[in-house]
């Protein structure tokens, strides 16, 4: 049987990136550069005021020259019609270019006019700094500068700051299609309420969220019921997607028909069952046609095995397809709040909080009760990583921590 490493390994070795394409930034939100993208402008694209005042040279004012003549004014979206020298200032807007001469802006509140005329400013300061209140050209980004990495995931401010330097388009990976199948006789939709022996499909709803989470697009098949026919009709629908996901009927018992479904539909079985708890009985396989593979994970049906390895293998996926660096899960240390005693032989993932003190992270383990203990994951943003020798913890011992949607 596998370890979590060798099983990320496998994964790693068969799935590669995307091939980037170019989009709007109005279509780019969430999407992931391709490559890095390189300023073709400066920012600010000329020297500009961060205030609105009177642009003027700052030996003036520090060397008592306190009232100046007034030559020029700058409103935002103009420019200077004249320099200024020694005893004149130019009234400017915020973000309007500044006077090429001046090296300092007085904010207009720290200024009156002399005996009201409108051509003649007195400042009401001592001294002035040099470059106060001043943005030189290409302060933010200069030409041949990189805007942006590889790898990166594209949010508001990103988008931002490519529009302001004129970059209109951007190289990116797309987001994966992941079709969601839960598998399961006992299954009813969450609208329902449950007969004997029957449960809700919280797993598609909690699936989708973690698929638009780490940055897929989920698509819901609904539930297949634990019979051929309907289930293989379900795999071929979910075959189209780039990943497909189903949850349920991939351990060892008479219904369990999931591997050997997938086998017949063409998947590849590159792994099942992995040292991990929860999360055993977990499937990884892939249908190779050509540049249109298709990964499958088979999720174990318990809620919180299913959301585990979502976050471990899953989300390794996603990452490699989007060629997000690295791709792997990674872990940070905290302390324990309080002791707890490990006895099982796996590498266990056991739902945890995190809290930021001065200190570093302390983690608070959840009052965990198995993988179908779904309750438990509400208040838990972590997952604390025992390996898989009996140990017992104490309070203030280091732990591995892997934070969730991190």
């Amino acid at each position: 049987m596998l370890t979590v490493t060798q099983a990320l390994d496998q994964i790693v070795r068969e799935v590669g990136a995307f091939a980037p394409e170019w989009v709007a930034l109005s279509e780019a939100l969430g999407l992931i550069t391709a490559e890095s993208v390189i300023s073709q402008e400066n920012s600010p694209p000329f020297d500009k005021s961060l205030m609105d005042g009177y642009a003027v040279l700052s030996s003036d004012i520090s060397g008592g020259k306190r009232e100046l003549a007034v030559v020029d004014e700058v409103t935002a979206g103009r420019t200077p019609s004249c320099d200024i020298v020694s005893g004149q200032a130019t009234r400017i807007m915020t973000g309007a270019p500044t006077p090429p001469s001046a090296d300092a802006v007085v904010p207009v509140e720290k200024t009156e006019l002399s005996d009201g005329d409108s051509t003649r400013v007195r400042v009401l300061l001592d001294e002035v700094d040099a470059e106060r209140n001043i943005i030189r050209l290409g302060t933010n980004k200069r030409v041949g500068e990189e805007i942006l990495s590889s790898g990166r995931r594209l949010r508001a401010q990103e988008l931002a700051a490519l529009a302001e330097l004129g970059a209109a388009k951007v190289s990116v990976r797309r987001k994966p299609l992941i079709a969601v199948l839960a598998t399961g006789d006992e299954l009813v939709t969450t609208d329902q309420t449950p007969g004997p022996g029957q449960i809700r499909n919280s797993n598609e709803t909690m699936l989708c969220g973690q698929v638009s989470n780490a940055g897929g697009v989920p698509v819901p098949l609904g539930i297949a019921r634990d019979n051929r026919d309907d289930l293989r009709r379900h795999i071929e629908e979910g075959l189209n997607a780039d990943i497909l996901l189903l949850s349920g009927g991939v351990s060892a018992g008479k219904l369990d028909l999931v591997p050997s479904e997938l086998e017949r539909a063409g998947v590849e079985q590159v792994f099942h069952k992995v040292r991990v708890k929860p999360g055993k009985p977990v499937w990884f396989g892939v249908l190779r046609r050509g540049s249109n593979s298709c990964l499958v994970f088979g999720l174990p049906g318990n809620p919180v095995s299913s959301m585990v390895c979502f976050e471990l293998f899953v989300r390794t996926a996603i990452r490699r397809l989007t060629c997000q660096f690295p791709a792997t899960p990674q872990s940070l240390t905290a302390r324990l709040t309080h002791s707890h005693s490990h006895k099982d032989d796996r590498e266990t993932y056991f739902p945890a909080t995190v809290e930021w003190t001065v200190d570093g992270p302390t983690v608070r383990l959840m009052n965990w009760h198995g993988s179908s203990d779904l309750q438990s994951t509400v208040d838990a943003d972590a997952m604390v990583v025992f390996p898989p020798d009996p140990k017992e913890y104490a309070v203030n011992d280091r732990v591995k921590v892997v934070l969730w949607d991190a």
